[in-house]
């Protein structure tokens, strides 16, 4: 690990600071556009499966909230992860 803690400085002595805040910008706009598209694909095919047997709609329904609430989680983290990696870089 000390070689990245040494290469990382690196960047930053060399006043490179500017591209790796930009690359942790483009980071957390990917993981924004992946978690829209994964509880876009879930609630379509929530609405898809209600749609074929509409008396399993509730469990349907949980089910969804729960893979789309584990997602939100999962970008959440990954949004606190880039903006404390943007900041770091300053």
């Amino acid at each position: 690990m000390a070689g990245f803690e040494s290469s990382m400085l690196a960047v930053l002595s060399a006043g490179d600071s500017g591209l790796a805040i930009f690359g942790g910008i483009i980071g957390c706009g990917l993981a924004i556009i992946g978690a829209g598209i994964g509880i876009g694909f879930i609630g379509g095919k929530a609405v898809e499966a209600t749609a074929r047997q509409p008396e399993a709609g509730g469990r349907i329904f949980i089910t969804m909230i729960v893979a789309a609430a584990m997602i939100e989680g999962v970008t959440f983290f990954a949004l606190i992860i880039g903006f404390l990696a943007v900041n770091w870089m300053r």
